[in-house]
């Protein structure tokens, strides 16, 4: 159930992916001030890790394979990544229309231990996540507050794993920054 579930959900997400494709347009000056015509865009993004390089949230120790071999409780390691970005402008006039606010969630699943087991299981891992808002300021900067979670784990994995358990603080921790982007350069769509 887990699988069709999961297979589910991703083919939704590309699903969604693909009909939201749609040549940009600018936000009009004039017309109406709430949710213009291309008020919300991101993208989406599945990876897989080959075997041998599988990315470590850091929830278990490197050597959990010490602490029960290819059974140890401690094996969250991912073998797949799903994680995606969203933007939403709501304002189409006046200097409102500056502000945007973003997520980016990034799922792991796996199940593989380090130099002990390593397997093509789906078994959800968890979720980080960071959220925000941002001005642009002009000439491709934006000044961004951004807000990062504590990595939240994913049912039999939310709880203590063994000895090579390193906690809940995940790969970043929480915390809050305020920061600068400058976009540049221009690519047309192929």
């Amino acid at each position: 159930m887990k699988r069709v579930l999961s297979l589910l959900g991703l083919i939704f997400l590309f699903l969604a992916a693909a009909i939201a494709q749609q040549s940009p347009s600018p936000a009009v000056d004039g017309g109406r001030l709430f949710f213009p015509h291309n008020f919300i865009w991101g993208y989406s993004q599945f990876d897989i890790a080959p075997p041998h390089n599988e990315p470590d949230p850091n929830l278990c120790a490197a050597n959990a394979g010490d602490f029960g071999g290819k059974d140890a409780p401690c094996n969250a390691f991912a073998r797949y990544m799903l994680s995606g970005y969203v933007e939403v402008r709501p304002f189409a006039r006046t200097e409102l229309r500056r502000l945007f606010f973003f997520g980016a969630p990034n799922f792991l699943f796996g199940k593989n231990v380090p130099h002990t087991l390593y397997t093509w299981s789906p078994d959800a891992i968890g979720w980080e996540r960071s959220w925000g808002a941002g001005i642009t300021i002009g000439r491709g900067f934006e000044l961004r507050v951004t807000q990062h979670f504590l990595f939240q784990r994913f049912g039999a994995r939310d709880r203590y794993l063994g000895q090579a358990d390193l906690g809940l603080n995940g790969p970043w921790g929480r915390y809050n920054v305020i920061g600068v982007r400058k976009y540049f350069g221009h690519r047309d769509a192929d």
